[in-house]
């Protein structure tokens, strides 16, 4: 009996062994778990902390955009104020030129009624101006010596007029040598020997038969001298003693050889 008792302790002693080994698994694997809860909690934490500065950050952006369009809405607000007035002010305008328009209106139509209860007398017929008759044209006879009297008179302008006329209007007149001379002497009487050169020349070119031809060379080489050429004048002088050597001129011309 004393054997029976001594052996149910150690019956017991393996399960006792096998319960505290047990029991410290437990007790790791829950310590196990409390640093996973921790190291979550810590994780939650920072994410939370995170979130929250962003949340933060969404907050003052909108609290900015809030304040951006009430400031946009008062300006709005300010602009249609105005928008309103200016419109006020036009539509006033427009009411006084509207109004101003139909007075005119008025007036015109009430015009223009005056008008066609007047009388409108006809205009007189216009009075005939008598129509001048042109001078008639003096002949190339009267020209010439008209011309020439002017020219003794030293009247050396209204002498051209006369002989201009008489080569301009009688073209085909035997005059037109002697009118061409005396116009070419009217330019040296005024000491414009250049032109006078000019029509001299006009003489000695185109009316190589004239009989004043001798006095035109002549009186060319004579201006030539005066203006201080005188290796034309000899050239005039030598040509008239050349071509008309028994003529005065000619004899002239050779006293200014000499």
């Amino acid at each position: 009996m004393k054997s029976i008792t001594y052996v149910k302790p150690l019956l017991f002693l393996p399960l006792f062994i096998l319960g505290s080994c047990a029991s410290k698994n437990d007790f790791f694997v829950v310590q196990d778990d409390v640093r996973k809860l921790k190291t979550e909690a810590e994780t939650i934490k920072s994410q939370s902390a995170v979130s929250y500065a962003d949340i933060q950050q969404v907050r003052d952006e909108v609290t900015r955009l809030r304040g951006t369009v009430e400031e946009s809405e008062h300006k709005n607000n300010n602009s249609f104020s105005r928008l309103t007035e200016d419109d006020s002010l036009l539509v006033a305008q427009v009411g006084s030129i509207e109004s101003r328009l139909q007075k005119l209106e008025q007036n015109y139509a009430t015009l223009a009624q005056e008008l066609k209860k007047k009388e409108v007398l006809p205009l007189p017929p216009p009075v005939p101006q008598p129509v001048e008759q042109p001078a008639p044209l003096a002949s190339d006879v009267v020209l010439l010596n008209v011309g020439s009297e002017k020219l003794s008179q030293h009247n050396d302008a209204v002498a051209r007029e006369s002989f201009i006329a008489l080569l301009k209007n009688y073209p085909k007149s035997p005059l037109l040598d002697q009118a061409q001379f005396l116009l070419a002497e009217s330019f040296f009487d005024e000491k414009k020997y250049e032109n006078a050169i000019l029509e001299y020349q006009v003489v000695i070119a185109k009316y190589t038969n004239s009989l004043k031809r001798p006095a035109a060379l002549y009186k060319q080489g004579l201006a030539f001298e005066l203006i201080g050429d005188s290796v034309n004048a000899k050239a005039r002088f030598k040509d008239l003693l050349a071509i008309y050597g028994k003529t005065p001129e000619a004899a002239l011309a050779k006293k200014k050889l000499k």
